[in-house]
């Protein structure tokens, strides 16, 4: 942390109304709210963590908070990124923080980066905050943040969700493990399925993003034992709460330097190689082309490829191949959104395939690229 706080006098009649609730705790005060008043802190993503995060560090009163996020607001975002409004669609998200701040308590300063987190900015960037939350939604981000973290000394709240399941915990370098110690190697890119291709909870994030919150909190007013060295694990299905400890690696070597966080791609292995969308339109004119979009069926409801078969992802089996006549030289290429469950769909399809066929593809991009490449059209979903 930076200086200590300012003298409890200096607080304004106005300001001393505003935090009473903070004042009389135990352990917090006066002077645990001037450590807030006088805190930086870094906010990774401001989506569906990034929005109760943000919400509740600005009502804490916190001096400065930066927001790093490049992407603009669409509509599927709503379901669940509460600082966003339908009006702001089209608009930079980092530009809802901003209003947030001005409407929720004007005293609190939003410095916004509409850009990614990258090793060219991140050690100044964690240098110049007491904390960082990261609120991301890929591996590169997240071992980029821990990785920076650990070269700066910078304390660092971690947390993921996916569908109905959420995870939690600190990273501070000063006091415990970090990412690396816990998950040494990142995983490839397409191991686990997006938010957008998996789904999430909308309530999930207020849950998850409240408790990273409190944790960064925790560390700025030096209240209760934040989670360093544990990881809490929450199922939204039966609201079940589990903590797990874990320690330092002894043998893994101390990160000094950011190295290459490029995402990888599961895509692109034996039997489950992708193709692209020119490529796909040439079989498609030869007439050899068999499109299996293996969505749910109300996605296909509102973007779909024409002269596709449908059949859902969870129900390919190896059976499959004997549903259709197959004519010598036919192709068969497997589609989703984006080309994160083409990818897992030709792999099944592989396993099974009979010789005399050729190895399915996946459709590089999914149906927004086709979309977007072939009929100029932008669908977001």
């Amino acid at each position: 942390m930076s200086a200590e706080p300012r003298l409890a006098r200096e607080l304004t009649a106005t300001q001393l109304a505003r935090y009473s609730r903070h004042l009389t705790l135990p352990g917090v005060g006066i002077t645990g709210q001037n450590r807030i008043a006088n805190a930086k802190v870094l906010i990774i993503g401001a989506g569906g963590l990034g929005s109760p995060i943000a919400s509740y560090l600005i009502a804490a009163g916190v001096k400065q908070l930066s927001v790093i996020d490049p992407d603009s607001v669409e509509l599927s975002n709503l379901q669940r990124q509460i600082l966003h409004r339908e009006k702001d669609q089209g608009a930079l998200k980092v530009a809802s923080v901003q209003r947030l701040a001005v409407e929720l308590n004007s005293e609190v300063a939003v410095h916004c980066h509409a850009t990614y987190l990258a090793p060219e900015n991140a050690v100044e960037l964690f240098a110049e905050h007491d904390v960082v939350i990261d609120g991301s939604d890929n591996f590169a981000t997240r071992y980029l943040s821990s990785d920076a973290a650990e070269i700066t000394g910078t304390p660092l709240v971690w947390g993921t969700i996916f569908q109905f399941a959420g995870q939690v915990s600190v990273f501070d370098p000063q006091s415990g493990p970090m990412l690396r110690d816990i998950f040494p190697e990142m995983p490839e890119a397409d191991s686990v399925p997006s938010c957008a291709e998996g789904g999430v909870f909308g309530a999930l994030c207020g849950v998850v993003g409240s408790l990273m919150a409190t944790e960064a909190l925790k560390i700025i007013t030096k209240v209760g034992q934040p989670l360093t060295g544990k990881l809490w694990l929450y199922d939204a299905l039966t609201a079940g709460v589990q903590i797990l400890s874990f320690d330092r690696d002894p043998q893994r070597a101390s990160v000094r330097e950011l190295g290459d966080y490029e995402p990888q791609s599961c895509s692109v292995v034996v039997s489950g190689e992708e193709i692209d969308v020119t490529e796909v339109e040439k079989l498609r004119a030869q007439g050899q082309l068999v499109l299996l979009d293996v969505r749910e069926p109300w996605e296909r409801a509102l973007a779909t490829i024409e002269g596709s078969i449908h059949l859902p992802l969870d129900q390919l089996s190896g059976d499959f191949w004997t549903q259709f006549h197959w004519e010598p030289g036919t192709q068969v290429v497997t589609v989703c959104k984006t080309g994160a469950r083409s990818v897992r769909a030709a792999l099944t399809l592989n396993a099974a395939r009979p010789a005399t066929l050729a190895p399915v593809l996946s459709l590089r991009g999914g149906t927004l690229r086709w979309l977007a490449e072939i009929r100029g059209q932008v669908v977001n979903y």
